[in-house]
């Protein structure tokens, strides 16, 4: 295998050095791509100087030097890669001992496009504990069971009950397929849950199986400056960023002919419900009341079959 590790970067000083580490411990890693994103802090030239140590490091900026985001960063990252696999890693996180050990035989099938496994977490401080504990707890960010390829993007939009997820750390492609068969990769106008907006048209595109999903293969670190933590629950309305997510869903699903009536449906649905959250006091009860009408209308009509409770998210 000839992975290629992608890397972006910003405001990491405190944490790339050990993320690189971590990628370099493998003979499958055949490099590593930092896109340093104009950090505020000294993070370019602790990527200059990996990339001189280090000859599997490559260190690369955008074309301008500014900041695009993380998004358009693993775009670039991609566009970069010569490695037969393509495998990401945010800048504060890193990977453990058994990152690829699934992948190494999986990938031995050709009709495996893609592995994802468990990301653990580690909190470096306590008061990174203290902040983000009730979001994260000590649990593992999983899928809970192994199932088939096609049914993995109707569980991750919430068709198949209790499901879970994986992480775009524990995630490894192919890149001739991923190339060859996404027509639009992460997208740059998003700025939060982009990773989970691609990750859920990649499971509709790509044949993803399960490799160790009840251990972990990379860690979370979690600190009191996370971007998506701190401007997910300090700066906007989680409704608001969830909203935004499920309208980029349902705005994709429907260029899609092949996506089931039911799904599509059901992303409407899922939409429906984060802006009724968002929505103040007054105007929320009146969507309610709509949406509830809707829903029983659909259901006496026959379009729509799939169970309430995992629609309509709190």
């Amino acid at each position: 295998m000839k992975i290629s590790v992608i890397i972006p970067v910003y405001n990491a000083e405190n944490f790339v050095s050990h993320a690189v580490e971590s990628a370099l411990q493998f003979d499958e890693v055949y490099e590593v791509i930092l896109i340093e994103d104009q950090s505020p802090d000294n993070a370019l030239q602790i990527c200059r100087q990996l990339s001189e140590n280090h000859e599997r490091v490559k260190l690369y900026q955008h074309p301008d030097k500014g900041n695009h985001g993380s998004g358009p960063s693993r775009n670039l990252g991609m566009e970069k890669a010569t490695g037969d696999f393509l495998a990401f890693l945010d800048a504060d996180d890193y990977f453990l001992p058994n990152r690829f050990t699934a992948e190494k035989e999986l990938f031995k099938n050709p009709e495996v496009e893609g592995v994802y496994g468990a990301l653990g977490v580690q909190y470096y401080s306590e008061k990174a504990k203290e902040q983000y504990y009730r979001l994260f707890a000590d649990r593992l960010t999983t899928i809970y069971k192994k199932h088939h390829p096609k049914d993995i993007f109707f569980g991750l939009i919430h068709m198949r009950g209790t499901f879970g997820l994986f992480s775009i750390d524990t995630l490894t492609v192919r890149r001739e397929s991923l190339m060859k068969k996404m027509k639009i990769l992460f997208k740059s106008h998003l700025r939060l849950h982009e990773d989970t907006e691609f990750l859920l048209r990649l499971s509709y595109y790509l044949d993803l199986y399960p490799g160790s999903i009840d251990k972990a293969v990379a860690i979370r670190g979690v600190h009191e400056h996370n971007r998506i933590t701190k401007v997910d629950t300090h700066i906007i309305n989680p409704a608001i960023s969830r909203s935004l997510l499920w309208s980029e869903i349902y705005n994709w699903v429907q260029t899609e002919e092949q996506i089931p009536e039911e799904a599509k449906i059901h992303v409407k649905r899922m939409h429906r419900s984060f802006e009724i959250a968002k929505a103040p006091k007054l105007k929320k009860w009146k969507m309610v009341i709509k949406f509830l009408f809707i829903d029983y209308r659909s259901i006496r009509s026959g379009l729509y079959n799939i169970n309430f409770k995992h629609s309509l998210i709190p």
